[in-house]
């Protein structure tokens, strides 16, 4: 400066060469590590390198806990700058495939790698993404609602002039963003003539010499579970490339590790009001799926763990402990308990030598009054099963059950949804208020329920969907009450057809007992307050984390089968069942409206393979057979001879219906007559039986056609 002369100084080559040397140095870091890292004497990546790239597969599947191990400060890098140290482990991927498959050919042409990653560190939820977490690493479980048919990537554009055909590369980043062709011909710019210039934009894109790679959109949405209460579910766009598609299908769970990126939509270019807003979307880098659809639940399990489960399932009360663990503050219904722990089991699925599927799963129909905690059982088997999908009849509709077909809003395309029974693949489905949802909508869940398929055949696309799921559902009968003078028949509204799919029906009745009423109040009391129930079982033995890691090791575990005494057994049971109905049918003069059919003998084997699951057993006996057996007895057959006793024979309901029509017609509304006079009118001069005389008066006070006051001696008339 003091000299007077001109001072130069490098603003940017030692810089962009400091750059570039830290760029080499951290790829050369990722190659050692990819070399050097080890555990007990095994190279995990060499030998995976070595594997993938034999069978044609140039991908390295890394996890980051072990560059935590290695390096740390790679590690962390890795975490908040994805984009830049992605293509830097990719190109060394590259590096170490021909140090290790190829190293005496130094010019052979290797293809792109792609880098895979995983890590089992903490996992961030859809609603917790914020604008910190844009261009980092994330984790995020959820469960793809929808998968997009497989598109063409560019990932290096090959473009021509049209005015004197010079040719030019254009590399693409990945993602949704786009890209935008140079508006000048480059070879002006390189030979700097300027009279003969090319026009403005002249290149075009010859296709046939880009190069391209599978890209598939993914729609991931929260996990039901996950939602908070009065919340939409929120979902994400995932962008998949390469190894990473066709992965998942709609209905499986499964945790994506991603870079959260942004990407302007194609419709908001013009618009002024948000210029810099962008729509935010994961780049996948790594896709594991939690649920394999053979087995169920979080497949990974302990040491300890499986040693605890086997103990566990050596108890000789395990049955009774298990059914009592069942939403352990509603008093009683022990049956009802067990078949749901038997539910949750499910049997074992079998495939025939022809192809045919036989089900394992158990469906379960609990019919009943009012306020007989129908809903709160459903309610805990939501929380205690694996996969569950809670849902109510009113608000179900057909397509919601099953799928419903798409638009996609970019590409115009249709494209399926899942539905509750898809959704639940592999878990239950419980549907409250069964009995309200429409005709037309509880047919879709006709071939869910037997098949475990639904077919779809909307807007062009035919296809079936798994639905290898249990159903839980509640009902309440016709009049909203079991009515006791009715056959069950006229006291369930159901077809014949969705019946005989369920395996066990309970009809849960609200007995007016005052013993029962007195423990019930208690016990109801107890609960609201202190926490504890009569019986001190609402601390439950085995608490629902236990259980529901307890039932997914079962069902991943255990397919038992039945030995050949129990099934002789099963098969004369069976026999004789029928025969007891088929005399019930004749003495009625009337078809069963629950029937019998050999489906129910299936169930029966359902029920003991479930019951031999819950021990760990690989065979069904004699004694899960009795236990099976019982259970049915106490809940569909109890259900088919339900009021037989009471209605007594055929005859005497219509007896009961004309006296019925008789006092109808004898008593205008508002008038009075006493009991004695009745009976002297009905009984003595028209020869009907006072038992007919008494229960139509006890049918007609329960519709509040008559009210008996004055102790019972007078019959007021009140209503229609």
């Amino acid at each position: 400066m003091d000299r007077q002369s001109i001072f130069s100084l490098s603003l940017f080559g030692e810089d962009r060469s400091a750059g570039q040397d830290s760029r080499a140095s951290t790829q050369q870091q990722l190659v050692d590590f990819i070399l050097d890292f080890h555990i007990d004497g095994t190279f995990n990546y060499r030998d995976q390198i070595r594997e993938n790239v034999l069978v044609r597969q140039h991908y390295c599947d890394v996890d980051i806990a072990h560059l935590l191990a290695y390096n740390e400060e790679l590690a962390a890098r890795i975490n908040s700058e994805p984009a830049e140290i992605i293509p830097l482990f990719e190109a060394a991927l590259k590096t170490c495939t021909q140090r290790i498959v190829y190293p005496s050919q130094k010019d052979i042409q290797l293809p792109e790698h792609q880098l895979l990653l995983h890590s089992s560190t903490s996992q961030l939820s859809i609603r917790g993404l914020t604008a910190t977490n844009v261009s980092h690493l994330v984790r995020i479980p959820g469960i793809v609602i929808g998968a997009s048919t497989l598109s063409s990537k560019a990932t290096s554009l090959y473009i021509q002039c049209r005015n004197c055909q010079h040719t030019d590369h254009i590399p693409i980043s990945g993602g949704f963003s786009g890209v935008t062709l140079p508006r000048t011909c480059a070879r002006v710019r390189t030979q700097g003539d300027p009279s003969d210039r090319c026009p403005l934009d002249p290149y075009f894109v010859v296709h046939e010499k880009c190069q391209f790679i599978d890209q598939q959109v993914l729609k991931l949405q929260e996990a039901p579970d996950d939602v908070p209460v009065g919340e939409l579910p929120r979902h994400i766009l995932v962008s998949a490339d390469r190894y990473l598609t066709n992965r998942v299908v709609p209905g499986s769970r499964c945790t994506v590790m991603g870079v959260f990126s942004i990407y302007q939509p194609k419709g908001s270019k013009g618009t002024t009001a948000a210029v810099a807003i962008r729509t935010p979307y994961l780049r996948a880098v790594g896709i594991h799926c939690d649920v394999a659809h053979t087995m169920k639940g979080n497949a990974i399990f302990s040491e300890e763990e499986e040693q605890e489960f086997l103990e566990m399932s050596r108890r000789p009360d395990l049955y009774e402990v298990f059914a009592n663990c069942i939403a352990p503050s509603i008093y009683g219904n022990k049956d009802i308990k067990k078949a749901i722990a038997c539910l949750l089991m499910g049997g074992s699925k079998k495939i025939l030598p022809d192809g045919m599927k036989l089900r394992g799963d158990i469906n379960v129909l609990l019919l009943g009054d009012p306020g007989t905690a129908k809903s709160q059982l459903l309610k805990f088997v939501q929380k205690v099963a694996p996969i569950a999908i809670y849902t109510s009849g009113k608000g179900s509709s057909a397509a919601g059950l099953t799928a419903s077909v798409q638009r996609d809003h970019n590409t115009r395309e249709f494209y399926l949804e899942g539905g509750a029974m898809v959704l639940a693949d592999g878990g239950v489905v419980c549907i409250d208020e069964f009995d309200k949802m429409r005709d037309e909508d509880r047919v879709a869940i006709h071939e869910a329920m037997e098949q475990q398929t639904i077919s779809i055949a909307k807007a062009g696309i035919t296809t079936i969907l798994n639905a290898r799921t249990s159903v839980l559902a509640a009902a309440n009968p016709i009049f909203g009450r079991y009515d006791d003078f009715k056959t069950p028949g006229e006291n369930i509204d159901f077809q014949t057809t969705i019946l005989s799919r369920f395996d066990m029906i309970f009809i849960v009745r609200d007995e007016h007992e005052r013993d029962r009423d007195e423990r019930i109040a208690k016990h109801v009391m107890n609960i609201h307050m202190g926490g504890r129930g009569q019986e001190d079982q609402t601390v439950a033995e085995i608490p629902v984390e236990k259980m529901k890691r307890y039932i997914s090791y079962c069902k991943q575990k255990c397919a038992p089968r039945l030995s050949p005494e129990a099934a002789e057994k099963l098969s004369s049971h069976f026999v004789s069942i029928r025969r007891q109905v088929h005399n019930a049918e004749l003495a009625a003069n009337a078809r069963s409206s629950i029937p019998i059919t050999v489906r129910q003998l299936e169930a029966i084997v359902r029920i003991t393979e479930s019951l031999a699951k819950l021990s760990l057993s690989p065979t069904a006996t004699e004694s899960h057979v009795d236990e099976a057996i019982r259970l049915f007895l106490a809940s569909t057959m109890d259900a088919v001879t339900q009021g037989e006793g009471a209605q007594g024979s055929k005859e005497l309901m219509e007896e009961v219906g004309k006296v019925e029509e008789e006092l109808r017609r004898r008593l205008p509304i508002g008038y009075t007559a006493s009991l004695a006079t009745l009976k002297r009118q009905f009984v003595d001069e028209r020869g009907y039986s006072e038992g007919a005389l008494n229960r139509a008066l006890v049918v007609l006070q329960r519709r509040d056609t008559v009210q008996v006051r004055h102790g019972g001696s007078q019959v007021y008339r009140s209503g229609v």
